[in-house]
C-alpha cells in the first residue's frame, strides 16, 4: 500500500462529505491528490447487486451477518486501493439492534487505516440540517440522541485507535464556519 489511508467519519447530517470535498479541492490544487471513497456506497453497490436492498437507507435494517458480509466485501475492495485515499465512512451504524461499528476488526485490518479523523458539531445543529434535507428518509431523532451517537463514535474511534496503531483527530463543522473545517482538514491531510 502506498500513500495515506484516513478514514473520515461523523453522524449522519454533520456535513462530512462537504469537508471532505472542499478539503480535496484545496489539496489538489496543491499538486496532492486524493480519492474519496465512501465505504456506504461500496456496501450498497453490493447489496443492492445482490438483491438485499432498493435503496441506501434500507442499508440499516438488514439483517446483521448480511451487514457484516458487505462490510467485509466493501474493506477488501478499498484495502486493495493505491494512493492517498480518504474512507468516507462512519464509525458506528445505528440499527434496530443497537450501534454497529462502522468499521470492524475484519475490515480495519484490509484498510489500516493511518488516522480517524471525526467531523462533529453542536447537536441542535447536526438536528436542523436533517430537518432541512428532503433528499434523505431518516430515522426521526432528538439533539439528545444525535449527542448520544456522536459519543458513541468517540468510542468507536479510540477502539479504531487501538486495534491499529492510528491517530485520531476531530474537526468541527460549525454553520457558516465551513472554511474553518475545511482549513482544519487540509492541514491534517497533508
Amino acid at each position: 500500500m502506498t500513500g495515506k489511508r484516513v478514514v473520515i467519519t461523523g453522524v449522519p447530517g454533520v456535513g462530512k462529505t462537504t469537508v471532505i470535498e472542499e478539503s480535496m479541492k484545496r489539496l489538489a490544487g496543491e499538486g496532492i491528490p486524493y480519492k474519496a471513497i465512501n465505504f456506504g456506497t461500496c456496501m450498497f453497490e453490493t447489496a443492492k447487486a445482490e438483491g438485499h436492498v432498493e435503496d441506501r437507507d434500507q442499508m440499516r435494517a438488514l439483517d446483521r451477518n448480511v451487514q457484516k458480509e458487505l462490510q467485509r466485501l466493501a474493506g477488501k475492495r478499498i484495502g486493495e486501493m493505491e494512493g492517498n485515499i480518504i474512507v468516507d465512512t462512519h464509525a458506528s451504524v445505528k440499527t434496530p439492534a443497537g450501534y454497529l461499528p462502522g468499521l470492524p476488526e475484519w475490515v480495519l485490518s484490509e484498510l489500516q487505516p493511518d488516522m480517524v479523523v471525526l467531523v462533529e458539531a453542536d447537536d441542535d445543529q447536526i438536528l436542523m440540517r436533517r430537518m432541512g434535507d428532503e433528499s434523505r428518509r431518516r430515522d426521526p431523532e432528538g439533539s439528545r440522541s444525535i449527542a448520544e451517537h456522536q459519543g458513541i463514535n468517540r468510542a468507536f474511534a479510540a477502539a479504531y485507535a487501538m486495534m491499529t496503531g492510528c491517530t485520531v483527530q476531530i474537526v468541527r463543522n460549525e454553520n457558516y464556519l465551513l472554511d474553518h473545517a475545511v482549513e482544519a482538514m487540509t492541514q491534517i491531510l497533508r
